[in-house]
């Protein structure tokens, strides 16, 4: 006998998605992911001046506008045939790095580690910590809470097994507050380059706007030394331990098992070579990126356009009432494959790479760490814990980019817009591959298509049926109880889903 699961909308993500599944025998058999709205930043940018593009989409998201911004200012640098100097692709790199970590950190604490915390159990600890006094007086306050503010941080709450452990519970949740303010001095860090964040100012074709001083490199140098500490002493540990009280994790929501990456943060002026280089890994082979193998499928998706097109020639064209359509998402595939994007997509094409990035080291290190193979990491679990390394790889980075900075050297260089041109912009966001492609005609905005993160990891089905990768990744997974679906929850969170981004 099957039964319906409907979880809409998924809280503690960004936007809004709808989960659907159907339950046999307490296992997931079927899944529907559904972005919920439609936005059309797409649509908003047609006849604009091309330079106002890296501005616009930067306000598709909160959380990744220094990404989108940086995917814009590529596809336009391609179509007027520049690049940045050494301090504009550096400071560049800093900002981006800068998000990534607020990102992780964010994702972890206030979006997801929550659903492993006994959130209530807290309120018994013992002792006469000052500390822990606020805090037990802070969790009974938005316990209380439930039916006034029903969006509380920790709702819903499931009937499930939590952290058992009283010392991790406090730990953690400790922490969840300290995160507060790390990602206030992530923001903090990137806005010494960026102008302001979120929604950096200094973006540009051609580099940055923004002053390279001894000043402003200290002062970055100053935040960056105190996240680099709580990445190390308080989020790695905080994910292994989760990890070692949920092993069974390593065994749930595996999906696609394919992975793509664009590669980001360039160490060289052409963006040739980059800390975590581009890299397709299908069916455990390791290739090479052609941005010609992309394709959007749309035969669920509820636009109108055709389907098969590459995002060069795609278009945006909503239909809502569309038969057969569940999701405001298109269908993003690679040679017509289902991909995975994101943190663990990046580690694991690093890890089968001969490059310097410390992918393959901090793998190694994991998998010795909790007794895994390679392919359990294709996992719940795997996913937190690849963000986790990923964070730390990218402080301790930043650090190196700071130190190559010149102050006072150029930051940007000279370009004109032209009338006719084409161009693509592939980076990563923190939540995985993102790409801009961009046509100018007339020296306007002719035709402007985003592929991000979330559209690739929460694609409805394809024009054959295939379901996307968190459809797939849901797909076996366990439900002890239906009336409390804290497993699909925690399958869906471990993707970081932006649905803001995956409906622009």
């Amino acid at each position: 006998m099957s039964t319906t699961i409907t979880v809409s909308p998924v809280t503690r993500i960004e936007g809004h998605l709808g989960i659907k599944v159907e339950v046999e025998a307490n296992r997931v058999a079927k899944a529907y992911v559904s972005g919920e709205m439609f936005r059309g930043f797409e649509v908003l940018l047609l006849g604009r001046h091309p330079q106002d593009a890296q501005h616009i989409t930067q306000r598709i998201c909160g959380v990744c506008p220094v990404e989108h911004g940086v995917a814009s200012v590529l596809a336009q640098e391609m179509a007027y045939g520049i690049h940045p100097p050494e301090n504009g692709r550096l400071v560049r790199n800093l900002i981006q790095g800068a998000n990534f970590i607020m990102s992780h950190i964010t994702h972890f604490y206030l979006l997801s580690g929550v659903d492993f915390v006994d959130v209530a159990a807290i309120t018994a600890y013992p002792g006469n910590d000052p500390a822990l006094t606020a805090l037990q007086g802070w969790v009974k306050a938005q316990l209380a809470s439930r039916s006034v503010t029903p969006a509380a941080p920790f709702l819903p709450r499931y009937a499930a097994k939590y952290l058992e452990d009283a010392d991790a519970n406090f730990t953690i949740l400790r922490h969840y507050l300290e995160a507060f303010e790390m990602r206030t001095m992530a923001h903090k860090m990137g806005a010494i380059f960026a102008g302001k964040l979120p929604h950096a100012a200094t973006l540009v074709p051609g580099g940055i706007t923004e002053r390279v001083t001894a000043l402003k490199i200290a002062q970055f140098g100053s935040l960056l030394g105190r996240l680099q500490a709580f990445i190390q002493q308080s989020y790695l540990p905080d994910v292994a331990g989760v990890a070692r009280a949920f092993p069974d994790y390593f065994s749930v929501g595996h999906g696609c098992a394919n992975f793509l990456s664009y590669g980001v943060f360039p160490e060289s002026a052409d963006g040739r070579t980059r800390m975590f280089q581009p890299g397709v890994l299908i069916n455990g082979k390791l290739d090479d990126v052609d941005p010609d193998a992309i394709t959007e499928d749309v035969t669920h998706s509820l636009f109108s356009s055709a389907s098969g097109l590459k995002p060069g020639a795609g278009a945006t064209v909503p239909a809502p009432t569309k038969p057969g359509a569940y999701s405001w998402l298109k269908a993003p595939r690679y040679r017509g494959q289902v991909m995975e994007v994101g943190p663990l997509a990046r580690m694991l094409v690093g890890y089968h790479q001969d490059v310097p990035s410390g992918c393959r080291t901090a793998v190694d290190n994991l998998l010795r760490a909790v007794d895994k193979k390679p392919e359990q990491l294709v996992s719940v679990m795997g996913r937190h814990a690849a963000r986790a390394l990923e964070c730390k790889l990218v402080a301790d980075r930043c650090a190196v980019w700071l130190d190559q900075l010149v102050p006072d050297a150029p930051a940007c260089s000279p370009y004109s817009v032209p009338e006719v041109g084409r161009g693509y912009g592939m980076t990563e966001a923190a939540r995985g591959a993102l790409g801009h492609w961009l046509e100018i005609g007339g020296g306007r905005v002719r035709n402007y298509q985003c592929v991000v993160p979330t559209t690739w990891n929460c694609s409805p089905r394809d024009d054959r049926g295939i379901p996307g990768a968190v459809e797939q990744a849901l797909i076996g997974t366990p439900v002890a109880d239906p009336e409390n679906p804290i497993e699909v929850a925690r399958v869906v969170r471990s993707f970081d889903p932006c649905l803001a981004c995956a409906v622009h």
